[in-house]
């Protein structure tokens, strides 16, 4: 079966401790598909040993190609190397190695989209030290968008998915101030951020008729233009059109009660207006087993739902349960069929 592909994510954060504990892991479920990271193989045997970690490492070689790797076992993880030029200490992230960490992304997308693998999990970047190196993306996400972009692909809009084990968000604005919600936010964004989410949960999630619940802006969702006229001005307007379109969209509900435990079993997904109101919930009730999943784009990608971790970086600390969780997510969404056809 394909594989799927881990990025380095930056060597100085704890992407490679917590890939090899997750290999050993009895929690990982990839079926017969073998893991294989695109990172530094003298990195990755020298915290093994550091820290004690009892994960087989088989690098492949110039013969080795990706459809031909065995089928995966529970303690081997496969490296296609990628020399950093620079030795990673654990805390402490150069930008020397931001092209070997753009690399580690621009290969997985390549094979992916090339149809040699059947995903990408990406482990986390340090963006302020990638753009130190002259990184111009506002994040992740959207370089992801473009790498698929110049591969020749039509890309509506990649959009964040947190999707934890009772809750699944979104935020419709992402990484920008606060401040500037409200500017930016208008009824076409969400129509086309809700149309994304909904076909996506059916072609990867198979859930054939998406309930989608939209937050509002405003407390109390604006208490009919008391607190804000964003709601009914911008989001109602967009809920309309959207179940114009067949779409299972209601709202706007205020989000101070949309996260309750009684109110999660009404919906599939819910849209937030901006970052902080989709991420906390999900991140409240289960961070370690929530999954970042980009929607949108032509081939798998999953994320843990953490960052680089400097501060914990080689000391051993570091759970791998949501990078788990992630490559679980990449492997089930795969099994599903509906990526595992070259784009």
């Amino acid at each position: 079966m394909k594989p799927l592909l881990v990025t380095m994510g930056d060597p100085a954060g704890i992407g490679g401790e917590i890939l090899l504990r997750a290999i050993a892991d009895a929690r990982l479920k990839t079926g017969d598909r073998p893991v294989i990271a695109l990172d530094d193989p003298d990195r990755l045997n020298k915290l093994k040993q550091q820290l004690g970690i009892d994960t087989a490492i088989n690098v492949l070689d110039a013969t080795d190609t990706l459809d031909s790797i065995p089928e995966a076992k529970s303690d081997t993880l496969h490296v296609w190397p990628l020399p950093m030029p620079v030795a990673a200490e654990p805390g402490k992230p150069s930008s020397d190695n931001a092209a070997a960490i753009l690399a580690s992304i621009e290969r997985a997308v390549a094979a992916t989209l090339d149809g040699h693998a059947a995903a990408v999990i990406t482990n986390p970047i340090a963006k302020d030290v990638l753009i130190r190196a002259g990184f111009r993306h506002p994040g992740h996400t959207e370089y992801l968008g473009q790498l698929a972009e110049d591969a020749g692909h039509t890309v509506r809009r990649p959009v964040m998915m947190l999707a934890g084990p009772s809750l699944r968000t979104i935020p419709v604005t992402v990484h920008i101030a606060l401040a500037t919600v409200p500017l930016v936010l208008n009824t076409d964004l969400i129509i086309e951020t809700a149309e994304i989410a909904a076909a996506d949960l059916t072609a990867n999630f198979g859930i054939t008729h998406p309930r989608l619940a939209i937050s509002g802006l405003n407390p109390h969702a604006g208490e009919s233009g008391l607190m804000g006229k964003e709601d009914d001005e911008i989001i109602k307007p967009a809920i309309a059109a959207l179940q114009a379109k067949g779409i299972d969209a209601n709202g706007p509900f205020p989000a101070d009660t949309l996260f309750e435990q009684s109110k999660r079993s009404f919906y599939d997904v819910a849209l937030c207006m901006y970052h902080d109101q989709a991420l906390i919930p999900v991140k409240t009730l289960d961070m370690a087993n929530t999954v970042n999943v980009t929607l949108g784009l032509p081939f798998i990608r999953t994320s843990p739902d953490h960052g680089t971790a400097f501060d914990i970086a080689g000391k051993g600390i570091a759970q791998p349960d949501s990078l788990i969780a992630a490559i679980n997510m990449a492997a089930e969404m795969a099994d599903k069929g509906e990526h595992d056809n070259d784009h």
